[in-house]
């Protein structure tokens, strides 16, 4: 459950407080591109990494041959295919072409918000339990 967008503590920018999950996870819905997809908030992945299905449902079809980046999971060290999304909003908060990496379906379980769309906010931080994004 994220707290929806409010007033930030400076006057003009937005803030959603996202709790952790049972796991000790930060798990936020998203709309990518005008559809919704699952995440989990993941600071320790550069970008945002979507699972190949979830990539096809957005209408990204990568050709075998851009599988090229090299990408370390917990699963392993995988290929993956670079990817730019339109448009990721989480909470009200919008960032607009990010980058993305598409991973084989089985390298990863959910897809991971990564640092190239945290970093695009003003800032992101771990406060009283809560993971806190504010643009």
């Amino acid at each position: 459950v994220v707290v929806p967008a409010s007033p930030g503590p400076s006057a003009g920018y937005r803030s959603i407080a996202i709790p952790r999950d049972a796991r000790g996870h930060f798990q936020v819905d998203a709309r990518v591109d005008g559809r919704r997809l699952g995440f989990m908030v993941d600071t320790g992945a550069s970008t945002i990494a979507l699972t190949a299905g979830d990539a096809r449902r957005l209408g990204i079809h990568p050709a075998p041959s851009e599988f090229r980046v090299n990408v370390r999971t917990a699963n392993g060290t995988v290929r993956a295919a670079p990817a730019t999304l339109n448009m990721v909003e989480v909470g009200g908060l919008v960032v607009r072409d990010v980058r993305a990496l598409v991973v084989p379906d089985n390298a990863l379980s959910e897809n991971l918000l990564g640092m190239s769309f945290l970093t695009k906010l003003r800032r992101f931080e771990y406060a009283n339990g809560k993971l806190v994004l504010e643009q």
